[in-house]
């Protein structure tokens, strides 16, 4: 009996260890750091397992068309947030309140931003009626999205062209 409440605690030990996610501040401490070695801008980006439109948006960025574009322009981070039930373990600490801290509490999901290596915002998720464009899919949104990612790295046209055709297909 001794030994099974010994194994017990250890293997608790081990996953709250081994298992627990990083903690939101660090995630995004290690994205700030690696861009300014890299010279890049980070995309940060708030999302859940449960949300289609997050997995919708992470696809689109991970296309074999994309993603090198998205590595050389940024340092991608994700903070779990919003998670529930037994899913709650995956939340990053700390995250809603890093997403709060960039009014993005009533956002919704995802929500993103562009930060400089010194954390400063250079754009985010809203449009201009502070509606979040989350994963954008219209043509509108994803027009709002290529400006901001224009303003905020230094994408071709070309490259800008490509996350456009991306992120407007129909089957999203």
């Amino acid at each position: 009996m001794k030994y099974s409440k010994i194994i017990v605690v250890a293997a608790l030990l081990f996953f709250q260890l081994g298992l627990a996610q990083e903690k939101a501040g660090i995630v995004l401490d290690k994205a700030l750091k690696e861009a300014k070695v890299s010279h890049k801008n980070v995309l940060l980006v708030f999302h859940a397992s449960w949300c289609k439109w997050c997995k919708v948006m992470e696809k689109n960025m991970n296309l074999p068309e994309t993603k090198p574009i998205f590595e050389k322009n940024f340092v991608t981070a994700y903070v779990d947030v919003q998670e529930r039930g037994e899913k709650k373990a995956l939340e990053n600490p700390g995250g809603q309140e890093l997403m709060n801290k960039y009014k993005g509490e009533n956002a919704g999901l995802p929500f993103w931003l562009i930060l400089n290596p010194k954390g400063e915002v250079l754009a985010d998720s809203f449009d201009d009626k502070k509606q979040n464009l989350g994963s954008p899919s219209t043509p509108e949104e994803v027009a709002i999205f290529s400006a901001k990612l224009k303003k905020s790295s230094k994408l071709s046209k070309e490259e800008l062209q490509i996350i456009e055709n991306v992120f407007t297909k129909k089957d999203n």
